[in-house]
C-alpha cells in the first residue's frame, strides 16, 4: 500500500493509493472474459428494439409520414444481422485482445460505484475520436460509412453497422489498458451501444435544454446524417454532446435534413452497401500507389465530391436541359 498526504488549510490528510488502485495481481483468462458475453443484452433488447421500429411505422403512417420504404428497411435489417453474424464469429479474437491487453497493464481500478463514471467519460471520449476520425480519413470511413447510406432516418437506420467496424477496436486499447473491471466495461460498453438505437428517428424532436446541452439527443444526430452543407461532419458524439462543443464540432438542427452520403449509392443489395467504399479506395490506389498514405488517409468528404462533380461533367447534356 503507499501512502501520501494532501495539506489543505494547514491540515494533513493521508490518502492510500490502495484505495483508488490497486495492483493487478490477479490475471483474467479468455474462458473468463467469455462468460460475461457482450452480445447477451444486445439479444435481449433486440425485440424491444423491433417492436418501437413497428411503433414507429404505425405512427409514421398515422401521421402521413413515409418515413420508411420496404426495401430500404430489409437493407437495414440484413446489414444488422450481418453484423451480429460477423461479432459472433471474431468474438473469441477480439476477446483475446482485451485480455492480453487488461493482463499488460500493472494496476487495475476496482470494481465500485466510482468506477462506472470513469469508465463511462473516457469510453465515450474515445468514441467521439473514433467517430471523428471515422468520418475524416478514407480508410475509416469505409468501416463506417454503410451506417451513413439510407436516405431514410428511422430506428432501422441504427441497424446498418458495418461487417468490419471491429478493425476500429485500436481506438479502445487506451481505455482497456486502463484495466476497468471486465464487468464494469462491459455494462457501459452496453448502454453505449444501446443508446445510439433511440436517437435515429425523425418522431422525436427537440428535448429541453439541458439534455440538449450535456447528451446527444435524436436533433443531434438527424444534423450528424445529413448532407446539408452546414451539417456534413458535425456531431460525433456518441452519448454526451459536449465533446462536440468542447472541440468545435458542434452544429444545431436548424433545417429539416437531407438524409444520405454525397456519393449516393443506388443500391439496396446489403454487400454492396458495405463494401462499396472498399472497392472505390482499392481502385484509386491502384490508379495512383504513389499517393498511397494520402489517399487511405485523406478527406472521404472531399474525394466523394470530387467523384460527385467529375460523374455530372462527364454526363451528356440533354437537348431539353439545354434549352432550360
Amino acid at each position: 500500500m503507499i501512502n501520501f498526504s494532501i495539506v489543505i488549510d494547514g491540515s494533513a490528510y493521508v490518502v492510500s493509493l490502495h484505495q483508488k488502485f490497486a495492483i493487478n495481481s490477479r490475471k483474467i483468462t479468455l474462458d473468463e472474459l467469455l462468460e460475461l458475453d457482450f452480445n447477451t443484452i444486445i439479444w435481449i433488447a433486440a425485440p424491444v428494439m423491433f417492436a418501437l421500429v413497428a411503433l414507429e411505422y404505425y405512427l409514421s403512417y398515422r401521421k402521413n409520414r413515409k418515413l420508411y420504404a420496404g426495401k430500404d428497411f430489409l437493407a437495414s435489417a440484413a446489414i444488422g444481422f450481418g453484423n451480429l453474424f460477423v461479432n459472433a464469429l471474431t468474438k473469441v479474437g477480439i476477446f483475446y485482445i482485451v485480455v492480453i491487453c487488461y493482463n499488460l497493464t500493472p494496476w487495475t481500478i476496482p470494481h465500485v460505484w466510482w468506477s462506472y463514471i470513469v469508465c463511462f467519460l473516457t469510453l465515450d471520449f474515445a468514441r467521439y475520436w473514433a467517430h471523428r476520425i471515422a468520418h475524416e480519413q478514407r480508410f475509416w470511413w469505409s468501416t463506417h460509412v454503410v451506417h451513413h447510406s439510407s436516405t431514410y432516418y428511422n430506428f432501422s437506420t441504427s441497424f446498418r453497422l458495418s461487417w468490419v467496424q471491429n478493425l476500429k477496436l485500436i481506438f479502445f486499447l487506451p481505455v482497456i489498458m486502463l484495466s476497468f473491471d471486465p464487468m464494469v466495461f462491459i455494462i457501459v460498453h452496453q448502454i453505449e451501444i444501446l443508446y445510439q438505437f433511440w436517437i435515429h428517428t425523425e418522431l422525436i424532436r427537440k428535448l429541453p435544454k439541458p439534455i440538449e446541452y450535456i447528451f446527444v439527443t435524436p436533433s443531434h444526430h438527424r444534423v450528424h446524417h445529413a448532407v446539408n452543407k452546414n451539417y456534413i461532419d458535425k456531431n460525433y458524439g456518441s452519448t454526451l454532446i459536449i465533446w462536440d462543443r468542447m472541440f468545435g464540432t458542434f452544429q444545431e438542427e436548424k433545417e429539416q435534413a437531407i438524409y444520405g452520403i454525397t456519393k449516393p449509392i443506388n443500391s439496396y443489395n446489403p454487400i454492396i452497401l458495405v463494401f462499396h467504399a472498399w472497392g472505390d479506395l482499392i481502385g484509386d490506389v491502384r490508379k495512383r500507389p504513389k499517393k498511397f498514405f494520402q489517399i487511405l488517409f485523406g478527406s472521404p468528404t472531399s474525394w466523394e465530391r470530387e467523384q460527385v462533380k467529375k460523374k455530372k461533367m462527364a454526363t451528356p447534356i440533354t437537348a431539353a436541359e439545354k434549352a432550360a
